[in-house]
């Protein structure tokens, strides 16, 4: 019985075999991929490995700087801190959790968050961005693994506010966002470089391997802008706009020789160094981005059409009494009465009868023309991002009417920048010349306009502006020939215009016998009791122009003692 139980339970001799084989076939599988692994496609396997130790890190290019044009700092790049997490890595206890996020200033909840389940899909998260030197020293004595600095660069703007439109800001990752920062991106940046690191089982960084790509720091870029006389003309208008009760205000200096822009200002501003949200109306380069009716600032295109077409001369008359003009429906009326007056004196006076009488002896397409030619409904070119180029209406829909406000300024608009720049044509022989926001090394030519005597006659009568019997003898300087024009407009409301909100403006060039600069100024909504461009405007452009004229060092072209004052000069009206 035993016997034949025994014989029962033994294995048939083939099944062991079978085993056996199967076992050795699965060794030399085993063999064979190992060999293959590790001899072959040993790419797999070290890449592997090196996940477990090996990392590449960004390394930030450092931007390049703006400067004036002599070389000053106006926006530069400082080394910050910023702390860092590769989640995976990430070993602490709920105290140290606790006492990172309050090195941090951040919620133990976010910064759970970032290193929980959310952040382990990801190798590397930023958790606070450009500390100071102390903060990123607490993080660094903390010896958390997972937890690391990385070197990144924030811009500076060592002149605050003054400068702050035109240069405009980065973000947190050192890319321009308005301004030249914007404009320039490609040329600041640089280009991000590259490492490899070794980190232990804690995470912490052991050894640096190797530079997989050096960072390209950016280049420097020079503006056109003088830090001396963008300070003159900012602390001027911010003067004028409290003095006024206004709204707003802008300023742009030119020089008159090449178009570059000294200074360019706007009231309200802002401090880029300050990390906080600004409202669009600080932010904003009204003197590139907004329009507004310019006023009688335009009525020496309209005689300078008028005198290229041979229609007029200096001392062609025209009859301007009553003080009133009727254009089917419509009237228009000058601030004073006055009789017959010269083309001169329509200027000298700013004359609405007068410039409309002159305007109306053109064809449309002769002053839309001299409009276009002037640089007005286009851009100027500066490259300023966001820059407009205002309106200009095609000449074949105009009206009379519409023919005759616009030759003194209602029913155009333009930026500031176009009206500063349409002034180097009388500044500079009759042409346009170009816009430029960074430093120029050699001459520029500009666009013939007008023919020289053109530019030479409209010269005088500008001079004559400001000089007794004129609407701006609040622009004289002392040393110095000037020549400009007054700009009072109502603006514009619904479908009309409102009866006491006024745009005040003065654009002028001095030294007249060599004219050196340009200078445009306009006061938005000016409610202190004064509104004309003469009493608002004038008195900003005389004291900016003449300390710009000290900084470069300009020869006097008239007697020290030459300003005329005038006992209503102050309240003098001028034109609307």
């Amino acid at each position: 019985m035993a016997g034949n139980i025994s014989h029962r339970m033994a294995l048939p001799v083939w099944r062991s075999r079978l085993l056996g084989g199967f076992l050795l076939l699965a060794l030399a599988g085993l063999i064979g991929r190992a060999a293959y692994l590790q001899g072959i496609n040993d790419d797999f396997l070290q890449r592997k490995g090196e996940n477990r130790y090996s990392r590449v890190r960004e390394i930030s290019a450092h931007r390049g700087m703006i400067t004036d044009r002599h070389g000053e700092p106006l926006a530069v790049s400082t080394p910050v801190e910023s702390v860092c997490a590769s989640p995976q890595d990430v070993q602490m206890t709920l105290q140290q959790l606790k006492k990172l996020a309050g090195l941090l200033a951040m919620d133990v909840a976010e910064l759970r968050k970032q290193l929980g389940s959310e952040g382990k899909q990801k190798d590397f998260v930023y958790l606070k961005r450009h500390l100071s030197p102390e903060a990123a020293a607490r993080v660094v004595e903390l010896n958390m693994p997972g937890i690391f600095l990385k070197r990144e660069y924030r811009r500076y703007y060592p002149t605050g506010m003054l400068a702050a439109h035109i240069l405009g800001i980065t973000d947190v990752d050192d890319n321009g966002q308005e301004g030249m920062e914007l404009a320039w991106q490609e040329v600041l940046a640089g280009k991000p470089g590259s490492r490899r690191i070794i980190k232990d089982r804690a995470g912490h960084v052991v050894d640096d391997v190797e530079s997989i790509r050096t960072p390209k720091p950016g280049q420097d870029v020079v503006l056109s802008l003088d830090s001396k006389i963008q300070y003159f003309a900012h602390r001027e208008l911010s003067r004028a706009i409290e003095t006024h009760k206004a709204k707003a205000g802008g300023i742009v200096v030119l020089d008159a020789q090449t178009g570059e822009v000294l200074a360019l200002a706007n009231i309200p501003t802002y401090n880029p160094n300050k990390r906080v949200r600004t409202s669009e109306g600080e932010v904003r380069n009204r003197a590139l981005t907004d329009v507004f009716e310019p006023g009688s600032t335009l009525k020496p295109f309209t005689v300078a059409a008028a005198m290229e077409a041979g229609k007029i001369r200096p001392d062609t008359v025209f009859e301007t009494y009553p003080g009133v003009f009727s254009i089917g429906r419509a009237t228009i009326r000058d601030a004073h009465k006055e009789d017959t007056l010269t083309v001169a004196q329509v200027i000298q006076k700013s004359s609405n009868i007068g410039t409309a009488k002159i305007a109306l002896s053109l064809l449309p397409r002769t002053m839309w023309e001299m409009l276009r030619d002037a640089g007005f409904g286009s851009p100027t070119g500066s490259g300023f991002p966001g820059e407009v180029g205002g309106r200009l209406r095609p000449y074949a829909t105009w009206r009379p009417i519409e023919q005759a406000t616009m030759s003194y300024g209602h029913g155009i608009s333009v930026s500031l920048l176009q009206l500063a720049r349409s002034y180097t044509i009388f500044s500079s022989g009759g042409q346009l010349k170009p816009v430029s926001l960074l430093r120029l090394d050699k001459p520029v030519t500009g666009k013939q306009v007008v023919s020289r005597d053109t530019a030479l006659a409209l010269s005088k009568m500008l001079e004559m502006v400001v000089q007794p019997g004129g609407t701006a003898i609040n622009a004289q300087i002392n040393g110095y020939r000037v020549a400009g024009k007054t700009g009072t407009a109502h603006k514009p409301e619904g479908k009309g215009y409102a009866a006491k909100r006024y745009i005040s403006s003065f654009v002028g060039y001095a030294p007249a016998s060599s004219p050196r600069l340009v200078v445009a100024v306009m006061i938005d909504e000016p409610s202190a009791g004064k509104y004309f461009g003469g009493a608002v405007a004038a008195p900003v452009f005389s004291q900016v122009m003449a300390g710009a004229l000290r900084i470069l060092n300009v020869p006097y072209d008239a007697p020290v003692s030459n300003i005329v004052a005038l006992p209503d000069a102050s309240s003098r009206k001028g034109d609307v």
